[in-house]
């Protein structure tokens, strides 16, 4: 008897799937309503997959390093004051501040920069390198803008 009842029960939702399915066939397609939030949803994620991208290897100068807070922000006001072309980052790495400067994609691109430098920084400057934040204007091929 149960065997009779699944066996039952097993045609009637085989039947009610295959009406499902000739419904949908006989009307010629399916209609697909989408919300237009979903577009500006997938713009938005784009944008930051291409910030993602940005962070590349390359090189920043080195002005720096030492471990007080207060030299530390001296220095780094000081480089902006010099050279307000370049973005100024001030870095922690325990128990050291650096200060570096510039985002540059060759050791050469930054090794000018530090030529400039070596006079106004005595205590040495240094061409390390470091993880860059490519702005939209620097990066070759990019005509898109968000």
């Amino acid at each position: 008897m149960k065997h009779l009842i699944l066996l039952f029960s097993g045609l009637l939702i085989g039947g009610l799937a295959m009406a499902q399915e000739a419904t949908v066939a006989s009307s010629g397609g399916v209609k697909v309503v989408k919300d237009s939030r979903l577009d500006l949803l997938i713009k938005k994620q784009i944008y930051i997959n291409t910030l993602a991208i940005r962070n590349q290897p390359g090189f920043r100068v080195q002005v720096v390093s030492t471990n007080k807070r207060n030299e530390a922000n001296d220095v780094k006001a000081r480089a902006m004051q010099l050279f307000p072309d370049y973005r100024t980052y001030m870095d922690y790495q325990a128990p050291y501040f650096k200060v570096r400067i510039g985002d540059f994609k060759t050791r050469e691109e930054a090794a000018e920069l530090r030529e400039k430098m070596s006079s106004s920084f005595p205590g040495g400057v240094f061409v390390v390198p470091a993880i860059i934040n490519l702005s939209p204007e620097k990066e070759a091929g990019n005509e898109e803008s968000y």
